[in-house]
């Protein structure tokens, strides 16, 4: 199964995907959502009551990113998130959406979670594959679009507001990879505006080794400051595009800071060591960027307008086979600089 791009004038197993794959981009010529199973018990509409714990919650499945930008009709479906507040927080603290990879939620998203409660966050690990009845998607990323963990990740910061004990002004979102990925694109107005109805958007934005060749821009961006966490061996979702998408984020308003750990392959916070994985397809060697507003597809290089070809476009840049593992040096400073970028913005 390869990725791909379809468009219509846009009209772990591997836990490292951050790739764009079939129906997940822009859906543009697809309608409807994917079928899957919905959680019977019913979700809560807020959490006025106070809750921790499991909590499920309401989101669609869009077909893919245009479906979601056009604000089409998408079947609904109940997702899960854990909400853990920080211990003897005796005032309103701030909290994190946590978005996992393609392998789902695993220990990395626990062991983030314990991190930024010991920090003085709540956190909100979302979790998008199960309740739709998908383990993972690194194998078949068709399964479950990554627009629905965008749309996942919108909803658990409107719902997040609503708890007495979170500050809803002081809501972030942090992901690894795909994860990575929604941390960046729920900046985006189209995607935001799609799914909470009022001004509330998210406070920060952290990404962990996102996949950043193909670029979504738009007119409009919520403007939260954002970090992005690189790595400088990554040749599987390379650093260079994501720092000149850090750029254009910049440029658009967001005060936007990148960190690269140079000697570092992607999924540098696990503890397996590097390793190449041959059957992986890269898209490293792909530079479209997508036009949210106006539903055009260019070239970043050259400017050519490939609207009408950008699907076999996306299936000729492709190439396969990447490293993946953890590094120590960057596994000890990530949660650092982490941390000290939420202090600076969230002030936990």
């Amino acid at each position: 199964m390869r990725p791909w791009i379809g468009v219509v004038r846009i009209g772990r197993m591997v836990s490292w995907i951050g790739l764009v794959w079939p129906s997940l981009i822009v859906g543009l010529a697809l309608g409807g959502g994917l079928p899957g199973p919905v959680a019977a018990q019913a979700p809560v509409p807020d959490l006025a009551d106070g809750r921790v714990g499991q909590i499920r919650f309401e989101s669609r499945t869009p077909a893919g990113y245009g479906a979601l930008a056009r604000r089409e009709a998408a079947p609904r479906v109940v997702v899960v998130g854990t909400l853990r507040l920080p211990r003897n927080a005796a005032a309103r603290v701030p909290a994190m959406v946590i978005a996992h990879g393609s392998a789902g939620v695993d220990t990395r998203e626990g062991a983030w979670a314990d991190r930024l409660n010991a920090l003085g966050l709540a956190t909100f690990v979302v979790d998008s594959f199960t309740p739709r009845g998908v383990r993972e998607t690194a194998s078949d990323q068709t399964q479950v679009p990554t627009a629905a963990n965008v749309a996942d990740a919108l909803a658990a910061l409107h719902l997040l507001a609503t708890h007495p004990r979170i500050d809803p002004e002081r809501i972030g979102v942090i992901g690894f990879s795909k994860g990575g990925q929604v941390a960046l694109y729920t900046a985006l107005e189209p995607f935001r505006r799609a799914v909470v109805d009022d001004d509330r958007h998210f406070a920060a934005h952290v990404a962990l080794y996102p996949y950043c060749n193909d670029w979504y821009q738009a007119e409009r961006i919520d403007g939260a400051p954002m970090l992005l966490l690189l790595g400088g061996r990554d040749d599987y979702t390379p650093a260079e595009p994501c720092r000149g998408y850090a750029e254009w984020f910049r440029s658009a308003g967001a005060d936007t800071s990148v960190i690269t750990y140079a000697d570092s392959y992607h999924d540098f916070d696990a503890f397996q060591p590097p390793h190449v994985v041959r059957t992986l397809v890269t898209g490293r060697g792909c530079e479209m960027v997508v036009d949210l507003d106006h539903g055009v597809v260019k070239l970043r290089s050259t400017g050519e307008d490939i609207t009408a070809t950008a699907g076999k476009y996306a299936r000729e840049c492709l190439g396969r086979g990447a490293t993946v593992g953890g590094d120590a040096e960057a596994r000890r400073r990530a949660p650092e600089d982490v941390a000290a970028f939420l202090r600076r913005t969230l002030h936990p």
